[in-house]
């Protein structure tokens, strides 16, 4: 009808929190991408002359489609092969609504890790209130708890959460040359070289979904971790392309293309100049974004 609103005038200017929402609710950029896209099917279906507060009611059937799509990947989760890790974001490309709060770190791969730990409720509960300042009467009637049990969730949500609050950052050069060294190290096989890099307690988390060979536990300790990569330098010799350099989930890291000509992505938690954790994604449903936009 010539005269009404443009529906994309309303919704353009908050996709992006609504892909971060998603994101965060559900580990997936793609199909947090496929929850916005939903979600503006479902406003531009909506009367809106009846909708007071777009912003609200948009993330409001965006945590409803995420608890949803939650529901029916229990069973998936539940049997995925391995380590699962949340699909990277590269910090080069439009990030999942950046954050211009204080919850920067809200990307990196061991907040989201936690979050997927959290019930979907928790979850949902602490991303909206915390992340996305929604009321906790409004909350309480998207989940159909009271106020009090929505603030109890937020409460148990933020206790587990505090266990991975950010520490001093490490800057771009010092990551920069940290990442390039454990990439030579890794695909040399210098085991004395990546023993200096790694914290003694590090953990190696590989995540191949059952697609791609991976470890199917994660990795402990610097002797193991080292002889991990040193293995797997002699069965691969031949050096890797390096696709991307930078930060991946707000962690120094970088892309290659392996062998078997799909892309890896490797993000390293760093503490104190040493290695604490490294996340290498090598499932390629996890990969097809970043693949999209490297080539």
């Amino acid at each position: 009808m010539q005269g009404e609103p443009d529906p994309t005038d309303g919704f353009t200017p908050l996709r992006a929190e609504l892909i971060g929402l998603a994101y965060r609710m559900t580990g997936s950029f793609a199909t947090a991408e496929d929850i916005a896209q939903d979600t503006f099917l479902r406003w531009n279906a909506a009367d809106r002359s009846q909708i007071e507060i777009p912003r609200a009611w948009l993330l409001k059937v965006a945590t409803r489609l995420s608890l949803d799509h939650l529901k029916s990947a229990r069973s998936h989760r539940e049997h995925y092969v391995g380590p699962w890790l949340p699909e990277p974001v590269l910090d080069s490309e439009d990030p999942p609504q950046q954050a211009a709060h204080e919850h920067a770190q809200d990307l990196s791969v061991a907040f989201l890790l936690t979050l997927q730990r959290l019930s979907p409720a928790e979850r949902a509960v602490f991303i909206l209130h915390d992340l996305f300042e929604t009321p906790f009467a409004e909350i309480a009637t998207l989940l159909a708890r009271s106020e009090a049990a929505c603030r109890k969730l937020a409460t148990r949500a933020r206790d587990h959460l505090n266990e991975t609050a950010p520490r001093q950052p490490v800057t771009d050069p010092e990551a920069r040359r940290i990442a390039r060294a454990f990439l030579a190290a890794s695909r040399n096989g210098d085991e004395a070289t990546l023993r200096n890099l790694l914290a003694q307690d590090v953990v190696l988390h590989t995540d191949g979904g059952g697609i791609r060979p991976a470890a199917l536990n994660p990795i402990s300790g610097a002797g193991k971790v080292s002889r991990f990569f040193a293995g797997i330098a002699r069965k691969h010799p031949a050096p890797v392309p390096l696709l991307h350099l930078g930060r991946i989930n707000t962690l120094p890291g970088y892309v290659t293309l392996e062998a078997d000509g799909l892309p890896q992505t490797t993000a390293l938690e760093i503490r104190d100049g040493l290695i604490m954790r490294i996340y290498i994604v090598r499932n390629p449903e996890k990969l097809a974004g970043i693949r999209a936009r490297l080539q």
